[in-house]
């Protein structure tokens, strides 16, 4: 359960996050949990994000590559993630079963040292590069991040 985050737009998305405060990104590989915006249908037993916590919210939907991606910053206090954090990333292999409700494939980073995240879900494999997770969400998934 929680293994299954959404993204439609600006005002309906989903995050995978450590599912206890404190872990670090890579220790939460096999454990995260989807984080959302408000209650969905299409991610059961998600939990709310804080409102506290996205700072800034960029939501991109490329019509001709078909993907969806959604990058910003945001208060890494408000789930107490670790200031010295650098980060890691969640796919369709880590945790365990997750996915992202209507696309094949995902890719999310989260740097908490910096405050930065960055979800693209995809229809091409090819437009959510997994291999990549040390690049950081810069090189991984371009846009805009203030």
């Amino acid at each position: 359960s929680g293994k299954t985050i959404v993204l439609k737009s600006a005002n309906e998305y989903c995050l995978f996050l450590p599912r206890w405060r404190g872990q670090t990104i890579r220790d939460s590989g096999n454990s995260a949990v989807a984080y959302c915006n408000k209650p969905t249908s299409q991610a059961p037993d998600a939990r709310i994000l804080s409102k506290r916590f996205i700072r800034s919210l960029n939501f991109k939907h490329n019509t001709h590559r078909e993907y969806v991606q959604i990058t910003g910053k945001f208060n890494r206090r408000s789930y107490d993630l670790r200031r010295h954090d650098g980060g890691g990333q969640y796919d369709m292999e880590f945790p365990p079963g997750a996915k992202c409700s209507g696309h094949p494939y995902f890719v999310e980073l989260v740097e908490p040292k910096i405050e930065r995240y960055c979800l693209r879900c995809c229809k091409h494999k090819k437009d959510c590069p997994t291999h990549m997770s040390t690049d950081g969400c810069l090189k991984v998934i371009g846009g805009k991040y203030h």
